[in-house]
This record gives structure tokens, sequence and C-alpha cells, in this order.
């Protein structure tokens, strides 16, 4: 395991990224499936990480709590060396109810984690809806708990999501976020 941070590719401001993603229903998805959301909260992230697996209850909660938010993981590491990442096994996780956030897609040819600049699992950015589509509010740690086992003080990415709501910029610095690097194919 390799931990890396997140680094600050998008700037805020930054329109989304497009992409077009299967996700575990087998469905395919784009940015413009999500136009009727006030806020996309997508989060890098997969299955083995144990960063990645203590945020899922994060993730989880923040679906279940704003109806304004869609929350949508992505998983873009190489499958050939990590098969727990896979789509399957992806599938499980929703299936057997570990997920339970709005949307688990599958990047596999990593371009989209490249385009957005993602660098670890967990990689939260946070976006809201202009008239123009989706641009960033916030790339950052979900809360204060950098250690997987880590019992968090302060939930930035709620306080964050609460101001966006509100029509409030986030003044409040930039956390990044702090995981398993991902696993790149070697080219």
């Amino acid at each position: 395991m390799v931990l890396a941070e997140s680094n600050e590719k998008l700037k805020m401001g930054s329109p989304a990224p497009p992409f077009k993603l299967i996700g575990t229903d087998g469905n395919w998805y784009c940015l413009e499936d999500f136009d009727e959301y006030k806020l996309l909260l997508i989060c890098f992230t997969c299955n083995h990480c144990p960063y990645a697996q203590a945020k899922i209850s994060v993730l989880n909660g923040l679906a279940k709590e704003y109806s304004e938010l869609a929350v949508i993981g992505i998983s873009s590491n190489d499958v050939s060396a990590y098969p727990e990442d896979s789509l399957e096994q992806m599938k499980e996780w929703v299936e057997n109810g570990t997920i339970l956030y709005d949307y688990y897609l599958y990047d596999e040819t990593q371009s989209v984690a490249k385009e957005y600049g993602a660098e670890c699992t967990p990689d939260p950015f946070l976006f809201s809806f202009k008239e123009d589509g989706f641009v960033l509010e916030y790339h950052g740690r979900l809360d204060d708990a950098v250690d997987p086992d880590g019992t968090p003080k302060r939930h930035e990415m709620k306080e964050i999501i609460d101001k966006c709501l509100r029509g409030e910029k986030w003044e409040g610095g930039h956390f990044p976020a702090i995981g398993c690097g991902i696993k790149w194919m070697v080219q």
C-alpha cells in the first residue's frame, strides 16, 4: 500500500470533465444524467483500500441525507493487479448492501481518473450545478479522520455541502484527501 494525497489538477470553478462509464446496475452514465441534482459528489474509490473502505459509511450517509446531492463512486484501479476492484466485485458490494450510495461506476481505462487528476482512494470532488453544467466547488477529504481506524471530529464535506445548498462559497481552506494511491496500469 502506497499512501498518496490528492492534488489540485482541477481548479475551483472548473467544469466537471465529461465521462461515460458503466455502473454496477449495467447502465451507462454521463454527466448529463445528473442534471436534476444541485450537487454532485464524485469520489474516486475502490473495494480493496482500507482508507476507501473506512469512508463507505460517510458516502452512504451523505447519499441518504441529501436528496439534492448525487453521490457517485468511481473505481479506476488496475484490476489485473487488484481483482477485488473489478466490476464484478463492485456489483457484489452493491448487491450485499455494503455500498448504498447512489451510483458506483467503473473506469476501466482509467481515463476519467486521469482527466480529474485523481491520485488516491478515496479522492472526492464536489460540484454544483450551474446553468452551463457542473463546476468544481471543492476537492479534498470527506472529514478529518486521516487514519482508517480514526474517528472524525470534523466533517468538512458535510459543512461544504450545507454551504453550497445555501448558495454560499466555502472559505474554510483546502484539506487534501489521503489514501492508497490509485493503482495505474503499466503502459
